[in-house]
């Protein structure tokens, strides 16, 4: 077997003496060969050789009331190549998708096709202006309604909401558009239920819209307790929040019998549809009763997440909600062209809108991203994304059996993510020491700590994107990682030996942040 295939042994047996041989010597430099040391950029400030001139302020009067600043404001100066440079040796100490496998669990970290990138730089999109008079950007409004189009047939919903702007906003219209309902109806409910295998954003929600959230436990199995979910019902209660596929990356196979129960008790059922990647182009959600759910454009169409956003979480709505969605939105009229609707007027215009979720019409740049996925793939690709992303997730799952813990593994196959527990390391070992160790691999680590539901949980989502290559890599480091755990090796509790900064103590920094540059000494070495 080639070495590529079988993997270059990288760790010897730990001793004292091998630990002290394998240290890295000292530079004079503090870079370890290509992995260029880098301070923070005050720390290389040199205003006097700053690559931008800029000339002072003519002198005005002002209207700060007294609050104008009376001293620099300390920005760093650097020269321009300087200022390349330190941006440039800071982004190869950074992970991306583009450089491996971005194994988060409930985050869909994969590739973002180069195609869909120059559609969205292509005039007319890139440069568009939200004020725009509407019969200058009547190709831009068609891309909107193609794209609503789209998500509302693959959903089989009735209508969607294309302004939120992402995940958590989603859900927010979703609740605004259920509280309208009940508003209009003249009902009073006040009890929004979530399950506990539901996504946190969930309960700070339904809070944030003034609902008491009340918690459904799960089964063994990790699904909903459909049993106390009916048995809670009543009306006082508005609708659940569900997410299907859920936290522990399983179908929910009574979905259709819970949304019945919650109908049949006057409330409404929001479906977190942050996994609607593992289950596009196979299920509709509106065939299990769905009544609002949120679809996260990064995650299912591939539009860039994180950092390289911004997002956008358009949200569909059954026959039931759509007179209550929130505005603007766009209309197809007889001549072919596109309207805004953007009040509240009698008649056709939408009267019974719960009002705007944002100033404009949504992220144009992620709607364009996401059709060109879309219009790619076709309805046969869709399903296929699905049929992977299950596939490779059940593939990790499956490859490391009898070394680490799948809770739900005798549950059956899961679906675009695979679960795992810290049962069965060595005693003092955590699931925080494998997530360092594979600092070392060279693999951004998995999902920690979530869902609550397991103890230590490591949650692997591997994507459609990933071909089996890759995974075997992956697989072969987590193995190789868990190993040491299970051994005991107390080399991994330093971990990661080889990253840029070594393990932090992520509790002092979360709780006491150094938020603010100061240039003095620190007070250990103060005098």
């Amino acid at each position: 077997m080639s070495m590529n295939s079988e993997g270059r042994v990288t760790r010897p047996e730990i001793s004292a003496e091998t630990t002290a041989a394998a240290e890295a010597p000292a530079t004079f430099t503090g870079n370890r060969a290509l992995m260029l040391e880098e301070a923070l950029i005050f720390e290389r400030d040199d205003y006097a050789r700053t690559g931008v001139d800029i000339a002072e302020a003519p002198a005005a009067a002002n209207r700060l009331g007294g609050l104008e600043r009376h001293r620099a404001i300390g920005l760093p100066g650097l020269p321009e190549p300087e200022a390349v440079r330190h941006y440039t040796r800071l982004s190869r100490q950074n992970y991306a998708i583009d450089l491996g496998l971005f194994p988060l669990g409930s985050c869909t970290m994969k590739h973002n096709p180069r195609l869909n990138e120059k559609m969205a730089r292509l005039p007319g999109f890139a440069d568009i202006h939200p004020l725009a008079p509407v019969d200058t950007v009547q190709g831009a409004l068609a891309v909107i309604d193609e794209l609503a189009h789209w998500l509302v047939t693959l959903t089989g919903m009735h209508a969607v909401a294309m302004s939120p702007k992402a995940g958590a906003h989603g859900e927010l219209c979703g609740l605004l558009a259920i509280r309208a309902a009940h508003d209009a109806a003249g009902s009073d409910r006040s009890v929004i239920l979530v399950p506990e295998s539901a996504h946190g954003t969930n309960p700070a929600t339904a809070a944030f819209c003034g609902y008491k959230v009340e918690n459904i436990p799960a089964t063994a199995d990790g699904r909903v307790d459909l049993d106390a979910l009916t048995a809670r019902l009543g009306p006082d209660v508005a609708g659940v929040m569900i997410t299907n596929p859920n936290t522990c990356g399983l179908f929910e196979r009574d979905m259709k019998r819970i949304s019945d129960a919650v109908h049949a008790a006057g409330g409404y059922v929001y479906c977190d549809g942050a996994n609607f990647n593992a289950i596009v182009g196979r299920v509709r959600p509106g065939d299990l009763g769905i009544d609002a759910m949120h679809i996260n454009l990064h995650k299912t169409f591939s539009t860039p997440h994180g950092g390289g956003g911004p997002g956008s979480g358009p949200v569909v709505l059954s026959e039931a909600l759509s007179p209550y969605a929130p505005l603007p939105f766009v209309a197809k009229q007889g001549d072919g062209s596109f309207k805004l609707i953007e009040e509240e007027t009698a008649g056709e215009d939408h009267p019974g809108s719960f009002g705007r979720m944002a100033a404009f019409n949504g992220q144009m740049g992620m709607f364009t991203r996401a059709l060109t996925y879309i219009l790619s793939h076709g309805a046969d690709g869709l399903r296929q994304v699905a049929e992977d992303a299950v596939l490779n997730a059940n593939y990790v799952l499956r490859s490391l059996d009898g070394l680490l813990d799948a809770p739900f593994g005798a549950s059956g196959p899961c679906m675009h993510e695979a679960l795992f527990s810290d049962d069965g390391l060595a005693p003092g070992f955590t699931t925080l020491d494998i997530a360092k160790g594979l600092i070392d691999e060279g693999f951004h680590p998995m999902t920690m700590y979530f869902p609550l539901v397991v103890h230590g949980a490591m949650l692997i989502e591997p994507t459609e994107t990933e071909g089996k290559a890759t995974l075997d890599q992956f697989v072969g480091a987590l193995r190789s990682v868990a190993e040491r755990a299970k051994a005991g090796d107390a080399a991994l509790k330093a971990a990661p030996a080889m990253a840029p900064r070594r393990r932090l103590d992520e509790t002092a920094a979360a709780r006491k942040p150094v938020l603010v540059w100061k240039d003095e000494p620190l007070p250990e070495a103060a005098e």
